[in-house]
């Protein structure tokens, strides 16, 4: 095809920058005005989050080619020093737009509903007393001041604690002058002190930042010395983590060795307070050996993640989403056995507008009958106080046959997940772990029922994570079906796991890193030809990320075929739509709302007999080659009517939906003179049960 002629960078959108793109848009989530304040407030801490992530992770990795002289990663080639520049310049921007908007918006909009962050002037006599009394009953017991001389150098720092570096003047009770201190915020002490309510001030809450406490009292740390400054600062560290599939002997022991390392690993960014004297930043910079553009000096605390607390304990309806009860498809609305109500008919569920329960009920019937002889199941993110995991820790001890197969590596779980097998281990379960190089993140689970003389499979397969909390916040599918033949291919799917042989012979599922692939591709070109033939191609997909090349040059030809091609991608998408030459008949839309979407859906025209798959894996080069992902076809015509329905309104949208055009940028959609269509808001509608 001559248009992929072109250079890469007119072909492909940088990874990181198109990222970055992704957080941009949760920030205007912050900014509207529509949405309840604390939900803005959260929000803003999310965008917080990620940007944490998005340093630690991608920009790291960035550094590390910078080090080596590589280029940064992607096929456009790019400096990696050019790469971290761009960064660096819009990262700039959106970190003065976040604590613009939490110093001129949402504090004072907060405070008129009653929620007050109290600087020291708005602190009444009797709040500064008991202020005090707390600094020394509560905080002082845990701080260690420190100074610094030659034999005292600068203490290790945490990844991403609260710190102050101070500025000092005189002599120590040992004679020696001291010029500089420091002060670590124990991870014990909260981040957010609310004032007893005979306090505060009339039907309000009253607020203080630690950092705001430590600093106001600082003086008292180092008593003779005079305290001229105290400035709060935050590192931000290198967390990826990394194991050699070919020298590591013990899988677990070496994860928490790179664990513990990474908490202290190489520094890749430092918050620091706007009022902090020059000196004293390049005081910080050398220390950590950064340079002036990985410093963001902040108007507030150096942790904005920090205010999500006060979105979880402030009980005010009007300031956040309505509550929503949860809904269930019909067939599950009675109270017949499960196994019982899957051999007659599958089941499809809808997160978070319906409930997770079911999936729940399932393992949880399974742990319990007598008649189930063996439950396998993948397991990737959990949460703490899993019911799932409780389920299986009863099957195993009640002597069922238990197989878990647990990603260590499932990225600021590690630790969670050492535990959760440990536990499970304990039960008596067998627990595989996932594979070093080929994460898996595959999400299903099989069970193994004894009916008469016949052993019948009864399956889970879904697009998220066993992971009850996030299920209400989350949009994924599930799917329930007694199928034998999805049945067979599951099982087939636990052996490449546990015997890391090659599920061959799949009927209903593709899989990664060996089949989904080819398989993607294959559909692809099939409606490209269709296309050429003269009838109509058509291609519908909803990813998180989209960033494999083969499948965007596969598009690109679809598209200069005549196929139309929507794309819906919440996240990254290196793919640039609507170039003239080059991708006219490809658009791509994002939808941000108060739901995550993470749902993966592959829609193929397939000339009037259309194909429906829903998966795990987006369309990203590991989950398509470094990854074990299902990916299951849905072929009852119902549920094939109402996929296609959800991914209607989805194209539908025009309020909560960002298109992205050829250069990288995105326009929020305008419902204008339209109707308005909000898609979550209307799944919630037809599906969540009746308040």
């Amino acid at each position: 095809m001559e248009a992929l002629a072109r250079p890469a960078t007119d072909l492909y959108i940088n990874r990181e920058l198109s990222q970055l793109e992704f957080n941009k848009r949760v920030f205007a989530q912050a900014l509207d005005q529509a949405i309840p304040l604390l939900e803005r407030l959260r929000f803003l801490c999310i965008t917080c989050t990620n940007l944490d992530e998005f340093f630690e992770i991608r920009v790291a990795a960035l550094k590390q080619h910078v080090e080596i002289g590589a280029p940064a990663p992607g096929p456009e080639k790019l400096p990696a020093s050019v790469v971290l520049e761009a960064l660096h310049q819009e990262l700039l921007g959106l970190v003065k737009q976040q604590y613009q908007l939490l110093n001129d918006v949402l504090l004072p909009e907060l405070a008129e509903a009653g929620i007050n962050f109290l600087r020291p002037g708005d602190q009444t006599a009797e709040q500064k007393t008991w202020l005090r009394r707390y600094f020394l009953e509560q905080v002082v017991p845990v701080l260690s001041p420190l100074t610094f001389d030659p034999s005292r150098p600068f203490p290790k720092i945490l990844n991403k604690s609260l710190n102050f570096i101070i500025r000092l003047h005189g002599e120590d009770a040992f004679g020696r002058m001291r010029h500089r201190g420091m002060v670590q915020a124990p991870r014990s002490l909260p981040r957010i002190i609310r004032l007893p309510e005979e306090l505060s001030s009339p039907g309000a809450h009253d607020y203080v930042f630690l950092s705001s406490i430590i600093k106001d009292h600082i003086d008292e740390l180092f008593p003779g010395l005079d305290v001229s400054g105290c400035y709060q600062f935050r590192v931000t560290r290198n967390s990826n983590l990394y194991v050699d599939d070919e020298e590591v002997q013990d899988l677990v022991h070496a994860l928490e060795g790179q664990l513990e390392a990474s908490r202290y690993g190489a520094a890749v960014r430092i918050e620091v307070s706007h009022e902090c004297p020059e000196d004293l930043q390049e005081f910080l910079l050398d220390h950590f050996q950064l340079d002036r553009n990985d410093m963001y000096l902040v108007e507030g605390p150096v942790n904005l993640n920090r205010l999500a607390t006060i979105c979880d304990i402030e009980d005010q309806p009007d300031l956040s989403y309505p509550l929503f009860t949860q809904g269930r498809p019909p067939e599950l609305r009675s109270k017949e056995n499960i196994f019982e109500l899957l051999a007659k008919k599958n089941v499809l569920l809808h997160h978070p507008y319906h409930s997770f329960s079911p999936t729940i009920d399932f393992i949880k019937a399974a742990s319990r009958d007598p008649n189930v002889l063996a439950i396998k199941i993948t397991l990737y993110r959990t949460g703490p106080g899993s019911p799932i995991v409780d389920h299986l820790v009863a099957a195993a001890r009640s002597g069922k046959e238990v197989t878990v197969i647990i990603e260590l590596m499932a990225r600021f779980d590690e630790a969670a997940n050492i535990s959760l097998a440990n536990r499970l281990q304990e039960a008596g379960a067998q627990v595989v772990y996932g594979l070093v190089g080929y994460k898996t993140h595959a999400k299903m689970a099989l069970v193994v029922r004894r009916e008469g003389d016949e052993l019948k499979r009864y399956v889970h397969l879904g697009t998220g994570n066993y992971h009850h909390a996030t299920s209400r916040v989350y949009t994924d599918y599930g799917y329930l079906s007694s199928s034998q033949r999805l049945g067979e291919d599951v099982h087939k799917m636990f052996l490449q796991l546990t015997s890391l042989t090659e599920a061959r012979g799949l009927k209903r599922m593709l899989a990664s890193p060996f089949s989904l692939y080819d398989a993607l591709i294959r559909k692809i070109q099939r409606e490209t030809e269709i296309a050429r033939s003269g009838d109509d191609g058509r291609i519908i997909v909803k990813v998180n990320s989209l960033n494999e090349v083969g499948i965007v040059d596969a598009l690109y030809e679809a598209s200069a075929a005549g196929v139309q091609v929507d794309l819906i991608i919440r996240g990254i998408c290196t793919l640039r739509p609507g170039v003239p030459g080059l991708s006219e008949n490809i658009r791509v839309r994002s939808i941000v709302g108060r739901f995550l979407e993470h749902s993966r859906v592959y829609y193929f025209g397939n000339n009037g007999d259309g194909e429906f798959y829903c998966s795990s894996a987006d369309w990203m080069e590991r989950n398509l080659f470094h990854r074990n992902e299902s990916c299951f076809q849905i072929s009852q015509k119902a549920m094939k009517k109402q996929i296609m329905s959800d991914l209607e309104l989805f194209l539908a949208d025009n309020c909560q939906a960002w298109v992205l055009h050829g250069d990288g940028s995105y326009e929020r959609l305008q419902p204008g003179k339209a109707a308005p269509v909000r898609a979550q808001a209307e799944f919630l509608r037809q599906l969540a049960a009746p308040s």
